[in-house]
């Protein structure tokens, strides 16, 4: 972290100030937590179970996608459920844990909607919603809604204005996908007074638009050089706007085996170790500055119910999440 940025972080909603803290790296999962490496598609039993122990287990965040067509050479459909409805049954089935998404394709749906669908989450929650966003990355799905894949950059700051603007009180707005007309508001509003909206890698971006736009970071993994240099870059960038320090994140796949000490083999964004290896990783990206890693479990041999048991019983103890 570049040593001129206020090392504190805005205080929002519920799930946005226990799941990030300065300093310190909490633990998530990424919906479906279940292990399907041999299918595109999860078979989602008993994942309102699954998401309680989670909830339970103390892990600090959920997060789930935004896959709106099946696309087989992308070769994952998520968890299937629209993420919005999806957020609406979490929040009802669940007590603490955050629910993020990891990210809504802004581009693909009409900004009004997303502030709406937002804020009902995050109220319906008690401020438990952080609200990954980013550009897309899937060409095939922009024709099936009459969408240019080339212009979503440009699209994509339209509709996070947007959103930010409909957070106030009966704003006065424009832009290319709505204006105000009249005196009229949205409803809810937030419970933090914004929704936390955490850009997903540069979403066809200036950097410098992301660092002082976004509220936080969603990055993918890297080696610990390489990462440690993209986020100094990210904040100097926030430290230079005299802006306060923001959170980054990351994903990561695992593989975790019942041998504590096995060594890490690599797969797919991610690797197979014991747990030995993942604290050590862990621990090593906290010192250069992440704030809090997404764990998939999609490529997970072992039960779902073991290892949920296992990262809570001998990792968490090491990265907790302090809830207020």
């Amino acid at each position: 972290m570049d040593g001129n940025t206020p090392n504190t972080f805005a205080q929002l909603n519920m799930g946005f100030n226990a799941t990030f803290k300065p300093d310190q790296l909490s633990v998530g999962l990424v919906v479906p937590i279940e292990s399907y490496a041999t299918s595109t598609t999860p078979t989602m039993e008993n994942h309102i179970q699954i998401a309680q122990k989670a909830d339970a287990l103390s892990f600090a965040a959920l997060w789930l996608r935004d896959v709106p067509f099946n696309v087989p050479s992308f070769g994952d459909a998520g968890q299937m459920f629209d993420p919005f409805v999806y957020l609406g049954t979490l929040a009802a089935v669940t007590q603490n844990i955050a629910l993020g998404t990891g990210s809504i394709i802004l581009p693909l749906r009409h900004p009004a909607h997303v502030a709406k669908a937002a804020a009902s989450a995050d109220v319906l929650s008690n401020g438990r919603l952080i609200l990954g966003v980013a550009s897309g990355d899937r060409p095939e799905e922009y024709p099936a809604m009459n969408m240019e894949f080339d212009t979503r950059g440009a699209r994509f700051r339209d509709s996070y204005a947007y959103i930010r603007a409909m957070a106030e009180t009966f704003p006065h707005f424009k832009t290319d996908q709505g204006e105000s007309f009249s005196a009229m508001d949205m409803l809810p509003k937030p419970t933090a007074g914004k929704i936390p909206m955490l850009i997903t890698g540069g979403s066809r971006q200036d950097p410098q638009w992301v660092a002082e736009n976004s509220d936080g970071w969603i990055t993918y993994p890297r080696s610990a050089a390489q990462q440690a240099a993209v986020i100094t870059d990210y904040r100097t960038r926030i430290a230079n706007a005299g802006l306060t320090n923001k959170p980054v994140m990351q994903s990561l796949y695992i593989d975790l085996l019942d041998d504590a000490d096995a060594p890490a083999r690599p797969i797919h964004l991610g690797f197979q170790s014991g747990i030995t290896f993942l604290r050590s990783y862990l621990q090593e990206i906290q010192s250069i500055g992440v704030n809090h890693v997404a764990i998939n479990l999609r490529f997970n041999q072992n039960t779902i119910d073991k290892t949920l048991q296992t990262l809570a019983d001998q990792l968490l103890p090491d990265f907790p999440t302090e809830r207020d």
